[in-house]
């Protein structure tokens, strides 16, 4: 069973994660042969004060 873990920084809507759920599933099935309903896809929605680029803190969205 595939499973797929996306790590965002900050929220998205629910709207965008079913569009990227269904993208990335889509792809992995094509790819690998797997059944859909075989692919699990897991969306880490990680605050901006917890993710550093460059040694920096990302700066909180406008």
């Amino acid at each position: 069973m595939p499973y797929v873990n996306i790590r965002v920084a900050g929220k998205l809507q629910r709207h965008q994660k079913e569009e990227i759920c269904a993208g990335v599933t889509e792809v992995i099935a094509r790819a690998a042969n797997k059944p859909k309903d075989s692919i699990l896809v897991f969306i880490d929605e990680v605050k901006h004060e917890n993710i550093a680029k460059g040694g920096k803190l990302l700066p909180d969205p406008a």
